[in-house]
């Protein structure tokens, strides 16, 4: 099922405008191999990096990255299944210093996204069309189900941008 972005709104239509693909469980799966390659690919001397005063580490960053993917799978879980209940938003910068990022190691984080995203694809894999468009509201905005899934690869894809660009610049 293709992505329509007129039913996508608020911060997530710029996730959702960093995925290429049109398919969804495509897009997760092409994400997910990005992001393993990325992971494997920092040094175990730059996990602590911030590449600013005030900016998380390495680390936490991808530990918020699961946790958002955790969060987003979840309501589409509930949407997917009919649960019409307004589901409160979630503050990134709360969750962040609670991850215990710094006491995991990189490859227990790397271990721990592919288990995360694996569980995201299955779920997916087993919404039918018509779950696919339910809807409903999260923080303040509308989203189907279907766009949560593009916004868990368009999530991932917008951070694992800015640790290329801003964290593991040569």
């Amino acid at each position: 099922m293709l992505m329509n972005l007129e039913i996508v709104s608020g911060p997530f239509k710029n996730y959702v405008k960093q995925v290429e693909e049109t398919d969804v469980l495509q897009a997760l799966r092409l994400s997910g191999f990005r992001m393993q390659v990325l992971i494997h690919s920092i040094p175990d001397d730059m996990v602590d990096y911030r590449y600013a005063e005030g900016k998380w580490s390495i680390r936490e960053v991808l530990c918020h990255i699961i946790d958002a993917e955790r969060i987003f799978a979840y309501r589409a879980l509930r949407f997917a299944r009919n649960d019409s209940t307004h589901l409160p938003g979630f503050d990134e910068n709360t969750y962040a210093p609670e991850a215990n990022a710094g006491g995991r190691s990189l490859k227990k984080i790397a271990e721990e996204f592919t288990h995360v995203r694996a569980s995201t694809i299955d779920l997916y894999e087993g919404f039918t069309e018509e779950m696919l468009r339910r809807r409903g509201i999260a923080g303040t905005n509308e989203i189907s189900v279907l766009a949560y899934g593009f916004v868990i690869a368009g999530h991932e894809n917008h951070h694992r941008r800015i640790l290329t660009e801003r964290y593991l610049v040569k």
